[in-house]
């Protein structure tokens, strides 16, 4: 594949996870592409959920992000954490 090819094939990707509203994350470990909100959301208008009220209001999800699942690629093991420290 040619450098041109692949930066044609990688401008195309960033574009179809934009339109799909999707946020892409990667590293040496994993890749993960999890749902974000539409700004053109006619419920939440981009906000991804509203306040409930009450004495301890919350946040309510909307539908056009959370009920979209997130997709994780495990690439390496994580390294493990020392029980204790090497001194």
């Amino acid at each position: 594949m040619t450098a041109r090819r692949l930066r044609a094939a990688l401008l195309l990707a960033a574009a179809v996870l934009r339109a799909g509203h999707w946020r892409l994350y990667a590293d040496r470990y994993r890749i993960e592409l999890t749902p974000r909100s539409s700004r053109f959301c006619p419920d939440c208008r981009g906000a991804g959920g509203w306040w409930v009220g009450g004495a301890n209001p919350e946040m309510a999800a909307c539908n056009c992000w959370a009920n979209r699942r997130e997709l994780r690629v495990r690439l390496l093991p994580v390294p493990a954490w020392p029980d204790e420290p090497p001194f």
